[in-house]
């Protein structure tokens, strides 16, 4: 994970917390109590029970100890009455392509990023092609799929 601040939105921010409490009060514990009931049962070296256990709960200590490293760097992003009409974090923005197809798409860091729900990191080609634009600018961005030109019809904040 490199290193450095991270920029989250309030409702990405709540959701890693949700994930955090999630697998340390209920999926750890519940998985601690299989393994011991599978320890229980004697020869660990064939207990296939006791070592899928034992890999599961790896692998949610993992996730905990990412997640809590990550919680602490990351600093809430709230949008401000101040940035309507531009675009900048945070920022839900409607386009239109060069076919007339609208997308919607919402900025956000990169540890929330949701491509079926329009959710884009900052980082992305787009995202970083829209930041301070305005309704009505047309930006042209470079993708991999080569260039494509997008025309900003909305951009809206949940204040």
């Amino acid at each position: 994970m490199s290193e450095g601040k991270r920029y989250i939105t309030r409702g990405g921010f709540r959701r890693l917390e949700r994930e955090y409490e999630q697998l340390w009060k209920v999926e750890r514990p519940k998985i601690v109590e299989e393994v011991a009931t599978a320890a229980a049962h004697g020869d660990r070296s064939e207990n296939a029970e006791y070592k899928y256990g034992k890999r599961k709960l790896r692998e949610i200590d993992r996730r905990i100890r990412y997640l809590s490293r990550l919680l602490d760097r990351l600093t809430i992003v709230e949008p401000e009455e101040s940035q309507a009409g531009r675009v900048f974090f945070g920022a839900r923005v409607t386009v239109e392509d060069e076919e007339g197809e609208e997308h919607r798409y919402r900025i956000v860091g990169p540890d929330e990023t949701d491509s079926a729900k329009g959710d884009i990191s900052i980082e992305s080609p787009i995202a970083r092609a829209l930041l301070r634009k305005a309704v009505d600018d047309e930006v042209l961005v470079h993708t991999p799929r080569g260039q494509r030109e997008l025309t900003i019809l909305a951009i809206d904040y949940d204040l």
